[in-house]
């Protein structure tokens, strides 16, 4: 019975002489990317959606317009299960072309004129 005793004891003692464990670093580690980061263009992020609205246009359809914050991006989608199709403008203020689509508008207006390929533009309202 006293060897039972005794061996956890014994462990106990062998295992408090090892004293605390060391933390070992590896100094000042340079990136090796660091000065192409320095260097690259700050990152410019997406524009964030300002609104999302639907217009009935003068010929009874109806189109959703995505206008997005940044004055020169918004999509269209001609039909309500189609694909947006994304829409540019050189400046705030100007129409917003792509895809043979032109709108002119903004988020705001109550009215968009909306020019569809092969047609004409036409006015649309919210």
């Amino acid at each position: 019975m006293q060897k039972i005793v005794l061996a956890p004891l014994v462990l106990l003692l062998a295992l408090s002489a090892c004293g605390k464990p060391e933390t070992i670093t590896a100094g000042n580690l340079m990136d090796p990317d660091a000065e192409k980061i320095k260097a690259a263009p700050p990152v410019k992020l997406p524009p964030a959606m300002l609104a999302s609205t639907t217009y009935r246009c003068k010929d009874n359809s109806v189109v959703s317009v995505d206008w997005f914050n940044d004055g020169t991006t918004a999509s269209i989608k001609p039909k309500k299960d189609a694909t947006a199709i994304s829409l540019t403008a050189p400046a705030p203020g100007q129409p917003y072309v792509g895809s043979d689509y032109e709108v002119t508008g903004t988020a705001d207006a109550k009215s968009i004129t909306v020019k569809k390929p092969g047609g004409s533009a036409q006015a649309c309202d919210a």
